[in-house]
């Protein structure tokens, strides 16, 4: 891994020598009652150089499982390194955070804008701040989502194929699954890989909600990435992962033939067969009764947890084909 300038750090106009620590403010704009908004950025430097690695979360406001990731990683004191810097941002989107949705005020999604403008929109700007004042000074990101409403995603890490040296660090964090996925079109993502910045991406779990197993997924990926690097405490265990990462080339969602209430009878990261019996969708009054079963052989990474659904909605993401 390439490093960046491990003497002095000066970041968003805030000096930061090594073995000090400071929180700094990613300040874009108040609140339209005038009070100011704080995005704190948390930055640990060790006295001895090495790698820096970034933190993100938050990017949708509704996705308080990476929130709370990043925060354990502060609490527990892990973003302290061994050596080089570690900085951490566990809310991006402070707007839909505080109003309690995916978007900006403005509507937009913050992940569709990249990489941003300097005089565009307000996620516009954001995200020309944190690509233009924060991403320069990192080695690798580590950015934390989850599954959208309703939908609930096993643990797992998403890059594109073209990006193979990100597979011995997915190795290294240890999810259940990596799952191999297109860049998206003016995505975060997409804007650290044009700058040449590694970036692995992590769902779990789904929106406004937190899942124990999904946090301390994140959590102890994270550790075993900084043991990799040699940035980790000799005070924190890294244990290694239970089951080995399944990489996963191809999946396919399965939808629902009817619309009605629905249940999943199969829990999340499971292996299928085609035919196996996977949920049922019902009508409110007795008289119907539809068994899904699988459309074919494959690893569940995300299960729609929904009550109610509709015709054509997406029941299961289902693995189709992997690496091998």
């Amino acid at each position: 891994m390439t490093q960046v300038n491990n003497g002095v750090l000066t970041i968003l106009g805030e000096t930061i020598k090594l073995g000090e620590s400071k929180e700094v403010n990613f300040d874009v704009a108040n609140l339209h009652t005038s009070s100011p908004v704080n995005i704190p950025v948390i930055i640990e430097r060790s006295k001895k150089p090495g790698p820096t690695v970034l933190f993100t979360a938050g990017i949708h406001g509704d996705e308080v499982n990476g929130v709370e990731i990043v925060r354990q990683l502060i609490a527990k004191g892990i973003n302290k390194p061994k050596c080089g810097t570690i900085i951490c941002m566990p809310v991006i989107n402070i707007f839909g955070f505080i109003n309690l949705k995916r978007e900006f005020p403005d509507g937009r999604d913050l992940n569709r804008v990249f990489p941003g403008s300097k005089s565009g929109s307000l996620a516009g700007r954001v995200a020309y701040k944190l690509i233009h004042d924060i991403i320069p000074h990192v080695d690798l990101v580590i950015d934390f989502h989850t599954g959208g409403s309703g939908r609930f995603n096993a643990p797992q890490l998403r890059y594109s194929k073209e990006k193979k040296e990100l597979n011995d660090l997915a190795k290294v964090f240890g999810a259940p699954f990596v799952l191999y996925s297109s860049n998206l079109s003016k995505s975060f993502r997409t804007a650290c890989y044009k700058l040449g910045k590694p970036l692995l991406l992590f769902e779990g779990g789904k929106s406004f909600h937190i899942d124990d197993i999904v946090t301390n997924s994140g959590v102890n990926g994270s550790k075993r990435v900084l043991k990799h690097l040699g940035m980790l405490k000799s005070s924190f265990k890294a244990s290694q992962p239970k089951k080995e990462t399944v990489f996963i080339n191809d999946s396919r969602w399965q939808r629902a033939k009817y619309s009605g209430m629905f249940k999943a009878s199969i829990s999340i990261g499971s292996f299928v067969k085609k035919d196996d019996i996977l949920g049922n969708i019902t009508d409110p009054y007795g008289k119907f009764n539809y068994f899904v079963k699988a459309s074919n052989t494959g690893y569940i990474i995300n299960v729609n947890e929904s009550p109610i659904v509709y015709q054509g909605d997406a029941l299961f993401h289902i693995s189709t084909k992997l690496k091998r």
